[in-house]
């Protein structure tokens, strides 16, 4: 792991740290703006899909704007390609070319290295928009714990926890808390939050590379012609 790597991981945990310890009060000064899709408490998992809509869309856009999307495709399609090579090689038991294949494992490391140090190096200004967000949500979720100095962060031990905007029917129980904790220690909020945000991130990533791959081969269509004129 190399020392930008550890700078970035540092950058994040700083920042999960601040927003961890004040939540409410970054919770309540995103509620000025945020509130719109509140809806009152009354239609709490559909505030919670808009909430992972703006999310993810804000992270999408940023770490496409700050990292070269052409060339983290390329990197992909390189190593796709290469390990489809060296199974084949395997299944071939084709010495030769499998010692061919280990002479560029270096290479191949060096791009999937170079791949995550870039990753990293946008993590720390995604995450300034992601955690402040969820904070947001906690806000809305536990809008009694909020106003709890100290207050736990999931809502499970605080008699006050469990108003109103954390009550959803579903079909298999009416009143349901979306504070109630799944899977021993994840509450219902979060993997609702998660499920939603996930799937739509991926569609708007690959949907901004296909933006960036078009713009790209335009540029290089362009570029040609300018070469044939002259």
């Amino acid at each position: 792991m190399n020392t930008k790597t550890m700078i970035g991981m540092f950058a994040v945990l700083i920042v999960m740290m601040v927003v961890m310890q004040f939540r409410s009060q970054i919770g309540g000064a995103l509620d000025v703006v945020f509130k719109y899709i509140a809806f009152d408490g009354q239609y709490p998992v559909l505030t919670l899909i808009i909430a992972g809509l703006i999310m993810i869309t804000v992270s999408t856009i940023i770490r496409s704007v700050l990292s070269d999307p052409i060339q983290m495709a390329r990197n992909q399609q390189i190593q796709s390609d290469f390990n489809k090579e060296f199974r084949q090689a395997r299944l071939e038991n084709n010495l030769f070319k499998m010692k061919k294949l280990q002479e560029m494992q270096p290479q191949i490391m060096a791009m999937s290295m170079e791949a995550s140090t870039q990753q990293m190096k946008v993590m720390p200004i995604s995450m300034i928009v992601l955690l402040p967000v969820y904070a947001w949500v906690w806000y809305f979720i536990n809008p009694s714990d909020a106003a709890i100095p100290g207050g736990d962060y999931f809502g499970g031990d605080n008699p006050l926890s469990g108003m109103e905007h954390a009550l959803v029917n579903i079909p298999w129980s009416e009143g349901f808390n979306l504070n109630e904790m799944l899977l021993g220690f994840f509450p219902a909020w979060i993997i609702i939050y998660t499920m939603v945000s996930m799937p739509i991130g991926q569609i708007e990533n690959r949907l901004l590379r296909l933006y960036f791959l078009n713009k790209h081969l335009r540029k290089l269509d362009l570029e040609a012609k300018r070469a044939e004129i002259e």
